[in-house]
C-alpha cells in the first residue's frame, strides 16, 4: 500500500539526504547531490531550485545561521 506524503516532507527528507552525503562525500558539488536527491525524492524541478536557493543560503550564512 502506498501512502502519499506532502510535498514538504519529501523536500526535508531531501535536506537531510544531502546533509548526509555531504558528511560522507565533503568534494561532492552541490549540483550533483540535488540531482541525486531530485531521483531519490521524485522532486519537480521547482522543488529543486527552492532546494538549490535553500542549500545556497546555508553554504553563504552557515550551516547553523541559514535554518
Amino acid at each position: 500500500m502506498t501512502t502519499i506524503m506532502p510535498p514538504a516532507e519529501l523536500l526535508r527528507r531531501a535536506v537531510v539526504f544531502i546533509h548526509e552525503e555531504r558528511q560522507a562525500h565533503p568534494h561532492t558539488p552541490m549540483d550533483t547531490l540535488i540531482d541525486a536527491a531530485a531521483m531519490r525524492f521524485n522532486l519537480s524541478p521547482r522543488d529543486c531550485a527552492a532546494l538549490s536557493r535553500l542549500l545556497s543560503e546555508e553554504t553563504e550564512k552557515g550551516p547553523n545561521e541559514a535554518l
